[in-house]
C-alpha cells in the first residue's frame, strides 16, 4: 500500500507543481479520459460526414436525374452540373461513406472512446498501461481522418471501387476517375488507421492483463472488459492481413508489380500484367472484413450488458456464458470470411465448409441475445434513453442476425449475393446495432465524461425516431433485394423490370432523410450538456463497477488516494443480504455473505 501512496503523493505534487497548459490538457494529452473524449468528438465529425453522404446518395436514388441546388453546392458544377449528380461520384459517396461509417465510425469512435474511457476505471488502474502510446494511437487516427477527408478535394474525386476496393478498378490508376489519386490517399488513410488501431489493441490488451486493482480477477471483470479485450485481442490478429493488402495494392499501382492483376486489356490495349489474382485480394480483405464486424459489433454488445443489468436492477444473466459466448464469437469470426466468396468461383466442397461454420457463430450469437432477453425478464427497469438503445440493440441484432442464416448459406447466397438484402442485412445488424450501442454507451457514460447530465426528454425523442427511421428505411430493402435490385448503381431506371420498386426507393429515402434530420438534436443535446447541462452526481445510475466510485471532477490518476479494492463481482444487484439495490464492487463481504454464483 505504501508504494500506491507514494504513486499518489508524485500524483498530488504534480498536480500543484505543474499545471497543465493547455496543449497538454486537451491535445496532446496522455490522460485516458481526454483522449477518450477526443476519439468520441472526431468520430461524431466523422458519423456527420458519413452519414451526410448516405443522405445525398439516397436523394439521387429516389429521384435520379432529378436537379438538387444542394448537389450542386456540396459537389460543385464537375460532380453535379446543374444540381443533377454524375455517376462517378455516387459510387465514390457510396465507397467513402461505407469506409467512414465502418472504420472511422463504428471501430474507431465506438472502441477508442469507450476502451479508452472504461479499461482503466473499471479495472481500478491510474491510466493505460502506457499514456504516450495511447496518444499517439489518437494522432495517429486523427491524421488518417483528415487524410480520407482531403481525398474528397481532389481533381478526379475520391477512391470509388466501394469499400472493399476490389481490383483491378482500385489497383489500376487508369481504370475509373475516381482509380488515381483519390485512391492512393484512400490507401495511406487506411494505413495509418491500422496503425493507430493496433497501438491502441495493445495497449488495452497489456492494461487488463497487467493493471487489475487487488481482488479484480478474470471472472469480476464487467463484460464491457472482456468485450473490449477479446475486440483488441481480434484486431491484433486481423488488421495487418488488411495492411499486407494495401502495402501489396499499393506495389501494384505504382511500382508495375502484379499481385493482384492478370490479363487486363483497357480500352482495346493488353496490360502487361500476369500471374496475379483479385480473388487473393479478397482473402486478404475479407479476412480482416468479417473479423471486423465484430470488432465493431462486440463493444457494443458488452456496453449493452452493462446498461441492461444496471437498468434492470438484476444480476445479468448467465455471466460466464456470456464471456464464453465473446470468446467463441472471436474464435470463430476469423474461420468464416470466404461466405463473401460464395460467388468468386470458389470449389463448392469450401463453400460448405464455410457454410458450417458460419451458421456455427448463430450459436454463440443466440446466447448473447437469449441471455439479454432473460435479464430483462421481470426486472424492475428503468426505461432512460440508455436502456431504450440497448433494447433497440437487441431488436437489430435479433432482426438482423437472422438474414445472416440465409445469406451465409452458400446456395441461397448466390440468388441475393450483391443485391440489397445485403445492404439491409448488414446495415441492420451491424451498422445500426453499432450505433444503438454507441448512443447508449454515450447516454450512460456522459455524466462519466463531463460531469453533467443529457436531457433525457431529447433522449427520448432521439431514440424514437431513430428506431422507427432506421427500420423504415432497412426493412423494405429487404423486399427490393429478394426482387433482385442490384446495390451500387446509380439509377436503375434503365431496368423496366425494377420500375414498380421506385415507389420503395422513395419510401426508403423519405425515411432516411428524417432519420438523419433528427440526429440534429441528439447533436444539441450532446454539445450543449457539455457546458449546461444539469450537475452530475457521483453514481447517477446507481451502479455497481468502480467508475462510479472516482469523484466526479476529474484527475490524472482516477482517484485521490487509494486504489479501490475488489471483493464481489459487478452485477450484485438487488442482491437480498442488502438494504440498497446494488452494491458496488468495493464494499467488502459481510459476515457470512455467500459470493453470488454467477
Amino acid at each position: 500500500m505504501s508504494a500506491e501512496g507514494h504513486d499518489h503523493a508524485i500524483d498530488h505534487e504534480h498536480e500543484h507543481h505543474h499545471k497543465d497548459t493547455f496543449i497538454t490538457k486537451y491535445i496532446f494529452s496522455i490522460d485516458h479520459k481526454m483522449i477518450a473524449k477526443q476519439y468520441l468528438i472526431t468520430g461524431i465529425i466523422m458519423g456527420i460526414i458519413g452519414v451526410g453522404m448516405s443522405m445525398l446518395f439516397r436523394m439521387q436514388l429516389a429521384w435520379p436525374e432529378e436537379s438538387f441546388k444542394i448537389f450542386n453546392i456540396l459537389l460543385g458544377d464537375k460532380f453535379a452540373p446543374n444540381g443533377v449528380m454524375a455517376n462517378d461520384i455516387y459510387l465514390a459517396l457510396v465507397t467513402i461513406h461505407g469506409t467512414i461509417m465502418v472504420f472511422f465510425v463504428l471501430t474507431a469512435a465506438l472502441s477508442g472512446t469507450f476502451s479508452n474511457l472504461l479499461i482503466p476505471l473499471q479495472i481500478g488502474a491510474r491510466d493505460m498501461a502506457s499514456g504516450f502510446m495511447n496518444m499517439v494511437s489518437y494522432w495517429l487516427f486523427f491524421v488518417s481522418s483528415i487524410v480520407m477527408i482531403s481525398s474528397l478535394f481532389v481533381e478526379a474525386g475520391p477512391a470509388s471501387s466501394g469499400w472493399t476496393i476490389y481490383p483491378p478498378l482500385s489497383a489500376l490508376p487508369q481504370a475509373i476517375p475516381g482509380s488515381g489519386m483519390g485512391m492512393t490517399l484512400w490507401l495511406v488513410s487506411m494505413a495509418l488507421f491500422i496503425a493507430s488501431s493496433l497501438m491502441g489493441s495493445l495497449n488495452y490488451v497489456v492494461t487488463v492483463i497487467n493493471l487489475r486493482t487487488k481482488g479484480m480477477t478474470m471472472t469480476r471483470l464487467p463484460l464491457t472488459i472482456w468485450a473490449f479485450f477479446v475486440t483488441a485481442i481480434i484486431g491484433i490478429v486481423s488488421f495487418p492481413v488488411l495492411l499486407s493488402a494495401a502495402l501489396l495494392l499499393i506495389f501494384d499501382r505504382s511500382f508495375g508489380t502484379s499481385f493482384f492483376l492478370s490479363d487486363i486489356y483497357i480500352a482495346g490495349e493488353v496490360l502487361h500484367y500476369q500471374g496475379g489474382s483479385p480473388v487473393l485480394f479478397e482473402h486478404l480483405f475479407w479476412f480482416l472484413g468479417h473479423p471486423e464486424v465484430y470488432i465493431v459489433l462486440l463493444p457494443a454488445l458488452g456496453i449493452t450488458s452493462e446498461v441492461i443489468a444496471t437498468n434492470s436492477r438484476k444480476p445479468i444473466f448467465g455471466y460466464r456464458a456470456m464471456i464464453m459466448s465473446i470468446l467463441a464469437i472471436a474464435f470463430l469470426s476469423t474461420i468464416v470470411w470466404g461466405h463473401h466468396m460464395f460467388i468468386s468461383g470458389m470449389n463448392p466442397f469450401l463453400g460448405s465448409v464455410f457454410t458450417f461454420t458460419t451458421l456455427l457463430i448463430a450459436i454463440p450469437s443466440a446466447v448473447k441475445a437469449f441471455n439479454y432477453i432473460t435479464t430483462l425478464w421481470k426486472g424492475n427497469l428503468q426505461l432512460n434513453p440508455a436502456m431504450l438503445f440497448s433494447i433497440g440493440l437487441v431488436s437489430t441484432f435479433i432482426t438482423g442476425g437472422l438474414t445472416g442464416i440465409i445469406l451465409g448459406d452458400s446456395t441461397l447466397d448466390i440468388n441475393v449475393h450483391d443485391t440489397y438484402f445485403v445492404v439491409a442485412h448488414f446495415h441492420l445488424v451491424m451498422g445500426i446495432s453499432a450505433l444503438y450501442g454507441m448512443f447508449a454507451g454515450i447516454y450512460h457514460w456522459f455524466p462519466r465524461m463531463f460531469g453533467r447530465m443529457l436531457n433525457k426528454n431529447l433522449g427520448y425523442v432521439h431514440f424514437w425516431v431513430t428506431a422507427i427511421c432506421a427500420y423504415g428505411v432497412f426493412f423494405p430493402m429487404h423486399f427490393i433485394g429478394l426482387a433482385g435490385l442490384p446495390r451500387r448503381y446509380y439509377t436503375n431506371t434503365n431496368f423496366p423490370l425494377f420500375d414498380d420498386l421506385q415507389n420503395v426507393n422513395v419510401l426508403i429515402t423519405t425515411f432516411a432523410l428524417i432519420g438523419g434530420a433528427f440526429q440534429l438534436i441528439f447533436l444539441y443535446n450532446f454539445f450543449s450538456s457539455i457546458f449546461y447541462g444539469k450537475k452530475s452526481v457521483m453514481n447517477p445510475w446507481k451502479s455497481n463497477t468502480l467508475e462510479w466510485t472516482a469523484p466526479v471532477e476529474h484527475i490524472h490518476g482516477n482517484w485521490p488516494g487509494e486504489i479501490p479494492e475488489v471483493h464481489r463481482w459487478p452485477y450484485d444487484y438487488s442482491n437480498p443480504n442488502h438494504e440498497e439495490d446494488f452494491v458496488p464492487q468495493n464494499v467488502p463481504m459481510k459476515p457470512g455473505e455467500q459470493a453470488l454464483h454467477h
